[in-house]
Parts: structure tokens; sequence; C-alpha cells
């Protein structure tokens, strides 16, 4: 319904006001609280989930994360065309919010083990399944999630009145809230909810339970949000402002190229070759867009960095204690500090930061507060690149491809004398290991015990391995880690030395009977402190470990071990990799540095594009902006697959080093930007429409009667 005097569109109801407000607008809120929670819930958990539920490695797991990402601010531009040109915004939220609600509950299948967990071992013995699940998820969760983004908050907007600015400010304050307090709470609560234990056969990280939850939130919303279809004000869709620009640009091209002969005379800038078809209120429009999208060419090197917060950060962190003393932190909770800090900084830079660099007679325009946020973000990525150094220097020296690693354990109660070809012979204690690894160059040598007849051992190459022995000579080979255990926790084997069959469970594990001179599986036990029951028909007791994030041990049963009531005597322990010893609060630095730019660098940013671009044209920026971090994310996904660099830190000094490069370009170009005021702008071409309109006219009765002219004498 169009007003032909004004040519504004109608509202098609007035919306019921509580205090001011229109009373749809809460059910709106809480639809942007629900739907974030799902968003960056699924999403705290996905690299995590790419990397130990569908076994890929860093890299490949970083480029589909990243993909993804790239996906969900691509899609926007299909939700703005969408709303605007056919289904209107009330029903695009509602089409895509099904959408997005069908791909979260297809991620939470996906990560069921049990599906195709046909051996009962804990592992899916079909992969292929699982990932094809997971993609096709991930494809309608971008779909939904983008394709609504931008309607909601201008559905929100459209629910007020036109006198109503102070409230529309408001509520724009409190929807900002609801997103960064639906991205805090999701991303403290399912990291929990993955560390949780759940299965039918077997139990394993909950998976189903971290993506099942979002997916319960997005139905909330799609629900919340349809109950308030009788009180909503909805507009009918009246065409795509994003499809008119990209038609006058490409009519301005195509006439540019038709028109190169010298008959026709230069124009000032080349979209003034539009005019043949569209006014020039909507070229200048035009140019005042284009002039802010150049400056955009730079910024999606900014979200590069920024969005390495979910995938290379979190697994940085997974190589770290994440021991806070009363509580402890799961690697994808880190994530959290963001939005936190950004509650934080967002006032404090808006009413300290910026009033005190104002007094200090110091222009920080727009523009130079975009530099800096970028500056700051590259120094987040060094601070990242020497925490990754001080983490590589406590990691062990695990064997290469041509070498060999391995330790002897003592089964005997008397120190036992071993010889190893090419090595000083070496006393090892009464039940212990040998201490450090020895690392051989051949994988076959000869080995004797006391000075008895040497034996040829043969070690495979790549491999670290526990030899036992006692007097007698070598008895069996265990299989070490070569790598640091997965997501922080703590592998442990047992070796039975007591002669006896024997049991051993903790409160959630069986590890089952050890025949004597055998080994346990290695079993995988989270950090804290763990009872293992031990058992057989002589007695029962209980030994206690406080273990940290990260470590492996072997655990000796020895000959001469002891049941009490209380506890087991006797038992050895050989550390086979140490603790994660650098601490997760380290990462607290770099997420300080990368928070501030965020805040510096998108704040100001949105705040600058919304002031350049024309009054009807907001949204055009808005896609060009959501456009950048997409982008940024497909930059990442390059780096990870093209990199040949084999230390993380060298990535991130690249990253850091590529931002630094493109912070300049910005400043020069920055510097010759010069900034206008679209409003007077726009007011002085609307005073001279009536004149430009009636020139117009004239040229085309002339072109009219030329043309008829000519007609005429040809007939």
């Amino acid at each position: 319904m169009e007003d032909n005097e004004n040519g504004k569109e109608k509202k098609t109801r007035k919306s019921p006001e509580c205090c001011g407000y229109p009373i749809s607008i809460f059910f709106i809120v809480v639809n942007e609280f629900c739907e974030r929670f799902s968003y960056y819930g699924m999403r705290a958990v996905l690299v995590l989930y790419f990397r130990y539920f569908l076994r890929w490695d860093d890299d490949l797991a970083t480029t589909i994360y990243h993909t993804f990402v790239a996906l969900c601010y691509l899609t926007p531009i299909m939700g703005a065309v969408i709303a605007d040109s056919w289904l209107g915004k009330f029903k695009t939220i509602v089409s895509l919010s099904v959408v997005y609600c069908i791909g979260q509950v297809v991620m939470a299948v996906s990560s069921i083990h049990d599906i195709t967990d046909t051996d009962r071992d804990g592992t899916p013995d079909n992969l292929t399944l699982h990932i094809a699940l997971s993609m096709v998820g991930l494809l309608l969760i971008a779909l939904g999630t983008g394709g609504i983004k931008p309607c909601v908050a201008a559905f929100g907007g459209d629910q007020f009145e036109d006198h109503q600015e102070k409230q529309r400010s408001t509520f724009f304050s409190i929807f900002y809230l609801s997103i960064n307090a639906g991205s805090l709470l999701s991303t403290l609560i399912t990291p929990i909810l993955r560390s949780q234990e759940c299965g039918i056969h077997t139990k394993q990280q909950c998976y189903p339970l971290a993506f099942g939850v979002p997916a319960a939130l997005m139905l909330v919303a799609l629900v919340v949000f349809i109950v308030g279809k009788g009180m909503y004000v909805m507009d009918t869709p009246k065409g795509n402002v994003l499809l008119q620009v990209m038609k006058c640009i490409g009519f301005a091209i195509k006439n540019r190229f038709r028109k190169r002969g010298k008959q026709y005379p230069k124009r000032e800038h080349w979209m003034d070759w539009a005019e043949d078809k569209y006014d020039k209120l909507l070229i200048a429009q035009v140019k005042m867009v284009l002039k802010v999208l150049f400056l955009y060419i730079p910024l999606p090197m900014f979200w590069a960095l920024f969005d390495q917060q979910g995938s290379r950060w979190t697994l940085q962190a997974t190589t770290m204690n994440g021991n806070f003393g009363a509580f402890n932190i799961e690697p994808d909770q880190m994530q959290i500090v963001n939005p936190i800090l950004i509650i934080i900084m967002v006032p404090i830079m808006d009413n300290l930061v910026y009033p005190l660099i104002k007094k200090c007679h110091v222009n920080f325009t727009p523009l130079r507060r975009i530099t800096v946020g970028m500056l700051l973000a590259a120094l987040a990525f060094v601070a990242a690149a020497l925490l990754q150094i001080q983490i590589d220097k406590t990691l062990p020296k695990f064997p290469s491809s041509s070498q060999s690693q391995v330790k002897f354990l003592n089964l005997e109660s008397t120190n036992l004398s071993v010889s190893v070809a090419g090595q000083q012979p070496f006393d090892v204690p009464a039940f212990e290991a040998s201490g450090e690894y020895l690392t051989i160059e051949d994988g076959n040598f000869t080995v004797s015990v006391e000075g008895g007849n040497p034996v040829i051992a043969s070690f495979p190459k790549g491999a670290r391995q526990t030899v036992l022995f006692d007097a007698s000579g070598l008895l069996e080979t265990i299989e070490d880690l070569t790598k640091k255990p997965e997501q922080g926790v703590n592998d442990i084997k047992f070796v039975n030395g007591f002669r006896l069959p024997i049991n051993i469970s903790t409160k959630s594990q069986i590890l089952g009977f050890i025949a004597p001179l055998k080994v346990s599986n290695n079993t995988s036990v989270r950090q804290g402190k763990t009872d293992f029951i031990i058992e057989n028909a002589v007695g029962k007791c209980t030994y206690t470990m406080q273990l940290g994030f990260g470590s492996s041990y072997t655990i000796l049963i020895p000959s001469n071990f002891r049941f009490d009531t209380n506890f087991c005597e006797n038992i050895k322990t050989t550390e086979n990799i140490v603790p994660n010893t650098v601490h997760m609060a380290w990462q607290v630095i770099q997420y300080f540095l990368m928070t501030c730019g965020e805040v510096v660098f998108s704040v100001t940013g949105l705040d600058f594009s919304y002031a350049q671009a024309p009054s009807n044209m907001k949204s055009v920026l808005q896609a060009g902006w959501l456009l950048t971090v997409a982008v940024g994310n497909i930059i990442v996904l390059i780096v990870a697959e093209a990199g040949t660099l084999q230390d993380q830190w060298a990535e991130y000094v690249l990253f850091s080093s590529l931002l630094v490069a493109v912070s300049i370009v910005f400043a020069i170009m920055a510097y010759f930007y010069t900034y206008i005021d679209p409003t007077e702008i726009e007011a002085q071409f609307i005073e001279h429409e009536p004149e430009d309109k009636e020139k117009k006219d004239i040229e085309m009765t002339k072109r009219d009667l030329v043309s008829s002219e000519i007609k005429q004498t040809k007939i």
C-alpha cells in the first residue's frame, strides 16, 4: 500500500503499546536472544567437534569452520533481497527460521556416535555419514542465520512510529544487549554440556547435548516470534534498494563502454553515464555508497584475525592448563572473555577514553579509530605468537618419522643394569622407568640386561615405546603416545607386575581384568582428583591421583604391592608426558587486545558507515560491511589450506604482519577521504530536481520530434 502524495509506504496496523513502547518488541528481543544463544552456542564447540569427533586435523577443522562463518555473512544479502522484494520481513524470518531449526537438529543428530558405532567401541564406524549430515546441517544453519540477520533488527525498528525516535534508540540498545547476553551465556553453557559424557553403549563427549540445546533454543525463538504475529506492524515489500543500486552501476558501466566515441562528451565521474536512465539523486547516492565501499577493501583482513578466536585460539587453549583453582575452564569456554570484555569496554571507551582524547585536543576521527583497531588486532596476534612460543617450549620432543624413542620399565625389586648398543650402560631402579626416552636413529639395536646375552630389538620408526623387563630379559613392549593427549585429557595405562590378575575401575569407567605381566588399554581421564579402584580375590583398595591437563602416565602395580582398606601401597607412577604448564589465563592478554580492537574498529565502522550513507541506502552499506566479514573468513581458509608454515607461532606472526601492512594502506586511503553530509547533498539534489526533470523532458521532446521528422522523410 502506497501513499501517492508522499510516496511513503503505510503500515498495515499499529502495534499495541505499554509504557510508550510497542508490546511486539518483547517478542522480537526474546527471539533475538534465543537465536544468538543458538548460533554462538553451536559455534563455540564447532571446531572441537571437527577436530575430535570427525577426526580432522587442525588445518582442515579451521578451514571448514571459517567456510561456515563466511557463508553466514554472505547469505544476509539473499535474506535482504527476499524480504524487500518478495516475502516481506515477517515471512522471511519465519521461513528461514524453519530452515535454521532443521539445520540445528541435523547437526545434533550428526554428532550421535551410536548411530554408526556397530562395534560399540565409542568411535563412529561410518564417519562419511556423520560428515555428510554435518555439512547439510551447517549449510541450512548458514542459510537460516544469515538470511534472517538483516531482517530482525529492521523489523523491530518497523514497530515504532516516526515520533518514537527515543524509544526506537532504546530498543536498539536492548536489542544489542540481547545479542551479547545470548552469546555470553551460550559460550559459557555449551562447552559445559559438551564436556559431559553420554551415549547408549559407550560414554563419550556429549556433542549431541551441546548441539541439541541450541537447536531447542532456536525452536523456542521461532515459536515466540510467531506468537507475537497479531501485534506486529508489517510493511508490504517495496523493492530492494540493493538491486536498484546494482542495476544502476551495471547500466553505467555498460553505457560507458557502449559510448566510447569522441562524439560523446566526457563525464566527470564514470557513474554519470547512468544519467540516460536514472535520475541524478540516485546517481549521487550511489557515488556516496561507492566512496565508502572503496574504503572497505582493506577491512576483511581485520576479520581474518578476529574470527580465529573460535578456531586457532580455541585449539591453542587445548594445550594449556585450565585450572583456575575453584573451577576449571574448558578450552572452548575461553571465548567467553570476548563478550564479557565488550560489555565492559564499550562504556569505558565511550565515556572515558574518547572524551579524554578529545580533551587532549587530538582529532581522533572515525577512520583513525578504525586504523587503531586494526593495529590492536595485529598486536593481539603478536601476543598469541609469544604465548605459542612458550607453549611449544613445554611440549615433549617426539620422534621424527626417521627416529624411534624408547624407555625401559624395571619389574624387579632390585636395580638392574641395561646396555643398549651405542649407549653407555645405565641402571634402572627397582619398579621404576629409565627416565627420559632414548632416541634411536636406527630402528634395530641390541639390548642386554645385567650383562646377559644381547637381544636384537626392533622398534618402528616414528614410535614411542616402553619396554618391560626383569632379570630374565625383555618381556613386552608398550606403545606410548606420540602427541599430546587431545582436549586436555590425561592418558593412563596400568602394568600388572603383581603376578595375579587384577581388576581396575573408576567411578565412571571399567578398565577390566589385567593378566600378570600385561598392560591395560589406554584410558582417558579428565583433570582433577581420580580414584582408581584396584581389586582381586586377595583384597580391594583405592589409588588416588590428582591429574592436571594433557599428561600421560604408566602406572606399575609391582610384585610387592599390598592391599590396604584405605589405600593401595607401593604403586609406582611413570610420567611419559608432563601436564600442560602454561596457564590459560595468559590468553586473556590477547583477548583483551582483540576486544579493544573490535570496540574501536567495529562500533566505529558501523557508525561511520551509517553517517556517510544516503538515507535510503544504509542497508546497502550494512550488506557491504557484512561482506567484509565473509571475505575475512575466506582469507583464513586460504591461508590454512595453502600455508606451509610448520610452526603455529609463525602463522600468527604472518597474520599480524599482513594486518599491519593493510593498516598502513588503509591509513593512506583514509588520509585522502573527505567526510560528507549525505543529508545536505540529497537536499541540494531534491531542490534542483524539478529543474533537472524539466530539462530532461525538453530533451526527450526534442528527440521525439527529430525521430518523427526522420520517419516522415523516409516515408
